[in-house]
């Protein structure tokens, strides 16, 4: 006999018509954010970084951490993380500096604190879906731009038009955007910049492999925010991002932190890993080569269409063969990226793959031919 108690139907009745009374209709119409299983695959569909480190920076970490006590809470303002922070980033050592566990909680910070009736988040489409689901879960009506139509390029004035018609308290741009890899013209920024009544955050999660940043830019304005994780560098199992800016912003976002929110042993190896930044400062250098050797690959199988990238990801679309096919067939060969198409209407049949080591490229680009000639992808041209 199963010692589980099972929950009897009348019982689940009753909540879910609990849920249906109490919940916002809006909470309760979104999807969870899913994970696909990457058990056994070569995994390129989460912009990790795919190098792992020596056995030599290995067992100086784990010495490093040896005496981290466990049984206390951590530091509540994580100084000695943002010591190596500002050290790494060249910042001045008062740089005001607020920490999130990953950038999606200081997604959701910002989204509470601007949260009241009326209220509205402006992004661009498509962009980073959090920004998103931040707002709608904080109760704000969610504002998105479209971008220019192929070139994904910052249609400023658009932009521009929204921000007079819904005055967004808050602005998200991603640079490089996500899921599609390019910078937006710094002048288009400035300009939503320059027209914007509320915060406007610059997301630079791809700022390792970006070759440009706002952080230099955002003391020009008195309503800019940089956004920064440290997942696309390599170290996307701490889940630790930060915010920079002008005190009068970062000491509102802390009065809504939760206390302790970078826990101990996310705080002691972040600052272990800062301090060998020159390592990921490679490692990136490599993706980033990478890149451009799988770009000239994509570009040259008949029937994609690849766009340059600023980011360690390419957005591809596929022309004559769908999207759902190409991914499946993927999968099949044990590889793993992201299927795009029916996200958004801008990514009709596109697809998005992580740039990975050389071996996990090969292993890629060798099952994707395989995937395109089973479906006769030859008979296809570029439409």
């Amino acid at each position: 006999m199963s010692d589980r108690v099972k929950t009897p139907p009348a019982a689940r009745a009753s909540a879910a018509r609990r849920v249906e009374k109490l919940v916002r209709p809006e909470v309760r119409d979104l999807a969870p954010y899913s994970v696909a299983d990457a058990s056994g695959m070569v995994k390129l569909d989460a912009m990790e970084n795919p190098h792992s480190w020596s056995e030599k920076m290995r067992a100086e970490w784990l010495a490093w951490l040896r005496d981290t006590p466990v049984n206390r809470y951590p530091d509540p303002q994580a100084a000695e993380l943002k010591v190596q922070i500002r050290r790494s980033e060249g910042l001045e050592r008062d740089q005001p500096l607020v920490l999130g566990n990953g950038s999606d909680e200081l997604i959701q910070l910002l989204s509470t604190l601007f949260a009241r009736p009326g209220a509205a988040v402006l992004s661009v489409a498509p962009s980073f879906v959090m920004y998103r689901r931040c707002a709608i879960a904080s109760g704000m009506e969610f504002v998105e731009v479209p971008l220019e139509r192929e070139s994904f390029a910052l249609d400023t004035d658009a932009v521009l038009a929204a921000v007079i018609q819904h005055q967004p308290s808050l602005i998200f741009l991603a640079y490089p955007n996500n899921p599609t890899g390019n910078l937006f013209d710094p002048e288009g920024i400035m300009a939503v910049t320059r027209g914007a009544h509320g915060l406007v955050v610059i997301d630079e999660a791809y700022s390792p492999f970006a070759g440009d940043t706002w952080i230099g830019r955002w003391r020009e304005f008195d309503n800019v925010l940089v956004m920064r994780t440290l997942s696309k560098l390599g170290l996307a199992g701490l889940r630790l991002g930060y915010l920079l800016g002008a005190s009068a912003w970062t000491k509102q976002l802390d009065k809504l932190r939760l206390p302790y929110n970078i826990n101990v042993l996310t705080q002691r190896s972040a600052a272990f890993a800062l301090r060998h930044r020159d390592v990921f400062r490679r490692q990136a250098n490599e993706i980033c080569r990478q890149r451009e050797a799988l770009f000239a690959a994509l570009s040259a199988i008949e029937g994609l269409k690849v766009w340059p990238s600023r980011a360690n990801f390419l957005l591809f679309r596929s022309f004559g063969v769908a999207a759902d096919s190409i991914f499946e067939g993927l999968k099949q060969r044990n590889v793993l990226i992201k299927n795009l198409d029916g996200t958004a209407p801008a990514l009709a049949h596109c697809l998005r793959v992580t740039v990975g080591t050389a071996d996990e490229n090969a292993a890629f680009l060798a099952a994707l031919e395989q995937t395109l000639a089973d479906k006769g992808v030859e008979a296809f041209g570029r439409g």
